[in-house]
């Protein structure tokens, strides 16, 4: 059974950074694509990042572009999203997500593509 589990949440000032975690377990980790999702009280969950099962590709939603950065440690099976420079409107419950792919260069920007999904970590940033 795949688990998914995100940590690294909390309250940040604006301007600062956090670091997310997402440890997976219960899948070869290596052979799937990850993403970072976020979603705020009556809105759709919004893509942040996508990396591919190498790590060599990424894509980020433009608001976030340049201020965070993911990455992959496919020997410890987490998944990271380095969030600096944070603003009021970046906060969220991140969730982190698993899509198994063949593919080793791709990622995906879409929820609908993931097969798995973490329960999410609160991301709080004050102005």
């Amino acid at each position: 059974q795949v688990q998914l589990v995100e940590s690294g949440g909390g309250l940040v000032q604006a301007g600062g950074s956090l670091r997310l975690s997402c440890a997976a377990s219960g899948l070869t980790f290596s052979s799937y694509a990850m993403g970072w999702f976020r979603q705020v009280p009556g809105k759709e969950r919004e893509f942040v990042a996508a990396i591919s099962r190498s790590g060599g590709s990424t894509d980020y939603t433009n608001s976030v572009k340049g201020r965070f950065t993911i990455s992959r440690d496919n020997d410890k099976n987490t998944v990271y999203l380095q969030m600096n420079s944070l603003k009021p409107e970046d906060a969220a419950v991140y969730y982190c997500a698993a899509k198994a792919t063949a593919r080793y260069n791709t990622y995906y920007d879409s929820s609908q593509a993931y097969d798995a999904w973490g329960q999410g970590t609160q991301v709080t940033v004050s102005s």
